[in-house]
């Protein structure tokens, strides 16, 4: 005998699928259009199809609209590669596999029925689905039920599966059930996760026991993307599994110890003292933006744990403060040089001193995105002694303290952070005039400040006062523009604001006294 026809025949014990009838091989499985419904033959028996009443054997656990197409892939990923389209009538080309096990005689013929069309017919031994899925083992036990009272020669039980949203996974995790546990796990490494989770659905959809075991077992080693995550996460919130099988991989997605959910309170406050300590600036700066981008309102990642309180945040400014405190103290010679660690002494004071302003701007930035900015403004506003300060040290320092003031002005023009009338008030009174004296340094030292910005938000702060206070302000502002000039913030748009509304203010008066 020719061995190509031998090697062909050993083959086709196993496996078959064709449109309508049996293929002479079984690498003819192909997906077709939905075959036209049969006219009923004397003596014929019945299609077995899944069941989709309240009753049926599938347990309740599992949505019944999963019933009808077990294969359905996650509303979140489809698999382009694996999605079944418009019937073509060339036929499909094989799936890769390796040879599987003859199991006996095809007794059961399964036709699988795409979603949007397209049909698979499968012929497999009825013990081999028995001994794999619960749910066709009920529905060949009930064919075999009711086989004596059936008249005919054809001993072929009719399973038909509507409504299959995957034709090719479905198929793919039928042909799982005739491999061994070495083929199987081969199998799978070859599919990948994604199209793994695929079938991972449908074995749970048909209780096929040692495909759920083999793909969990599978997706618990391997690393995953987001994408292939979110899948997988999705898949968990539909279908229950045994938690002893799945404990492992829910431990990737989920916290389950309440001592580590608890001790995720503390997380963010050991990230921000990190970051405040960190000595590297490209490692700071790198930080910085990485836990920012992890603590803001817009991030894209959940924050159930990972978030830090309002006590914390303000912990950790004080503690910069008092640091600020202590370099300005250095910086005017009130710290005597023996009080000064190595590690302070190996560093520039300007540097030390930048740094410090760097970690407060970046803490004042994540309050003001979680609206919790407003008692800052009193703290910043009570620095009496940094302020007395600010008046003896050099320009070359002491203007790093307007950047913190210039962050707070913007941000209250641009409607950001709401105070009350005493704390802005403060807020000007203190730091007005030391910003009117750093305003040239500032523009020299940008830094990442927009000037045109900050010119036009101090005087939309001043103009929030009371016209008497503005008043005292704007002649401060006045005087010193015309000995400094560029040097100094140019509020002329306010100032005529200002002018306009107390000149209004004074005819109005005027008017009402008069009658």
């Amino acid at each position: 005998m020719d061995p190509f026809h031998h090697r062909r025949r050993h083959r086709r014990r196993t496996w078959c699928c064709s449109f309508a009838v049996p293929p002479s091989s079984p690498d003819n499985i192909t997906a077709s259009k939905p075959l036209p419904p049969r006219k009923p033959e004397p003596n014929s028996k019945p299609t077995f199809s899944l069941p989709t009443s309240p009753k049926s054997r599938i347990p309740a656990r599992i949505d019944p609209r999963r019933i009808l197409s077990p294969g359905r892939v996650s509303p979140i990923d489809s698999d382009p590669v694996a999605a079944t389209s418009a019937p073509s009538p060339s036929p499909e080309p094989p799936l890769p596999r390796s040879p599987a096990p003859v199991a006996g005689d095809r007794d059961v013929r399964m036709s699988l029925r795409g979603k949007n069309g397209g049909c698979v017919v499968l012929e497999v031994n009825s013990g081999v689905l028995c001994a794999n899925s619960e749910v066709f083992a009920g529905l060949i036990e009930d064919y075999k039920k009711g086989a004596a009272s059936w008249s005919g020669s054809n001993k072929m039980c009719r399973i038909e599966v509507p409504e299959v949203e995957n034709l090719g996974v479905f198929r793919e995790t039928i042909e799982l059930m005739f491999e061994n546990d070495d083929c199987l796990t081969k199998r799978l490494l070859n599919i990948g996760v994604f199209r793994c989770i695929d079938v991972l659905e449908v074995s749970a959809g048909i209780m096929f026991t040692k495909g759920v075991l083999s793909c969990l077992q599978y997706l618990e080693a391997v690393p995953w993307t987001e994408e292939e995550e979110e899948k997988l996460r999705s898949l968990f919130t539909r279908f229950k599994f045994d938690e002893a099988t799945t404990r492992d991989i829910l431990g990737r997605l989920y916290l389950h110890d309440s001592a580590d959910c608890s001790n995720q309170s503390n997380i963010a406050r050991q990230l921000v003292w990190s970051i405040i300590t960190c000595v590297d600036v490209n490692a700071r700066n790198e930080l910085k933006s990485l836990v920012k981008g992890l603590l803001c309102k817009s991030s894209v990642y959940e924050k159930n744990h990972l978030d830090l309180n309002k006590d914390d945040l303000y912990s950790v400014g004080h503690a910069c403060l008092d640091s600020l405190l202590s370099l300005f103290e250095e910086a005017s010679d009130t710290i005597p040089s023996e009080n000064l660690t190595k590690k302070d002494k190996n560093k520039p004071l300007i540097e030390r001193i930048s740094r410090q302003v760097d970690n407060i701007n970046w803490l004042l930035e994540i309050m003001l995105d979680g609206q919790i900015a407003e008692d800052f403004v009193n703290i910043w506003a009570d620095q009496h002694q940094l302020v007395k300060m600010h008046d003896s040290a050099s320009p070359m320092i002491r203007y790093e303290l307007s950047r913190v003031s210039a962050i707070l002005f913007i941000a209250m023009a641009t409607r950001k952070l709401q105070c009350r009338l005493e704390a802005r008030s403060g807020l000007l009174q203190a730091w007005f005039r030391p910003m009117l004296l750093d305003f040239g340094w500032l523009q020299r030292c940008r830094r990442g400040l927009d000037i045109k910005v900050l010119q036009e938000a101090m005087g939309q702060t001043l103009l929030t006062l009371p016209l008497n206070q503005q008043y005292m302000l704007f002649m401060e502002w006045f005087r010193h523009f015309s000995s400094h000039g560029t040097e100094c913030p140019n509020l002329s748009k306010a100032f005529q604001i200002w002018w306009r509304r107390s000149f209004l203010r004074g005819s109005e008066t005027h008017a009402i006294e008069s009658r």
